[in-house]
């Protein structure tokens, strides 16, 4: 019975969202949450829920619009593939944008990810893909220069570095995946267009080719709404 009042609140959330329609913005949050008589970290609390829906979506400075209900990404993980990839054998619509390709040097983390000395050159690929013209994931590669350098990339560069690394002739074998629930740092937030401290689905990835050499070391956020994974497994002996 604790939760009925919160319950009750995602209810009427839901309805509201449900009648207003798509790319129109929600009231104000104090307006919001007087009209339904919370506070407005409890309304907050509870629009988080229909923020990993896709249903609606925070822009800092600006407020919270329904967005309708999203294109979803529904893939396993039992083999590594681009979303580009993944997307196409979906029959669904990507796009990249908001790309960005510079050189670094590499600090501790990506030394240390990609077995290289600190302060090694690397090319840094950071990116927005887009399902149905909005912001889903964020996208940063980085790869030591003696892998590729930042003018190999071609001009029609999809934006899947996996797929540029196999056309290519490279020989990418394995990849090591940590999986986790982050909330989005200012600038994630700021290229996926949501608000700071919203629960971002977060892989970050080492790419090994055949030899156990670190290729590449990648960090994806994805906006949860849009996406769908799944791992199937064997049931094991006991033993």
């Amino acid at each position: 019975m604790a939760h009925f009042p919160f319950q009750r609140l995602q209810n009427d959330l839901e309805k509201l969202i449900a009648k207003t329609p798509a790319g129109q913005r929600l009231l104000n949050e104090p307006a919001l949450a007087k009209q339904l008589g919370v506070s407005r970290a409890t309304l907050r609390e509870a629009m988080r829920t229909f923020e990993t829906q896709g249903l609606i979506r925070r822009r800092q400075g600006s407020g919270t619009y329904v967005i309708g209900k999203a294109p979803v990404l529904d893939a396993g993980l039992e083999e590594l593939e681009s979303i580009e990839t993944m997307a196409r054998r979906l029959n669904l619509d990507v796009a990249v944008s908001d790309l960005q390709i510079d050189s670094v040097n590499a600090d501790a983390e990506f030394a240390k990810a990609l077995n290289v000395a600190e302060k090694t050159r690397l090319t840094r690929i950071r990116r927005v893909v887009r399902a149905d013209r909005r912001p889903a994931a964020y996208l940063v590669d980085v790869l030591p220069e003696t892998i590729l350098t930042p003018d190999e990339l071609p001009s029609n560069f999809s934006g899947s570095i996996l797929d540029f690394l196999l056309a290519r002739g490279d020989s990418p074998s394995m990849s090591r995946t940590n999986v986790s629930a982050i909330d989005a740092t200012a600038a994630v937030a700021k290229a996926l267009e949501i608000q700071r401290g919203d629960v971002l689905l977060h892989f970050d990835a080492q790419l090994f080719d055949v030899n156990g050499k670190a290729l590449d070391y990648s960090l994806s956020y994805f906006i949860p709404g849009y996406f769908r994974f799944h791992i199937v497994r064997r049931v094991g002996s006991g033993r």
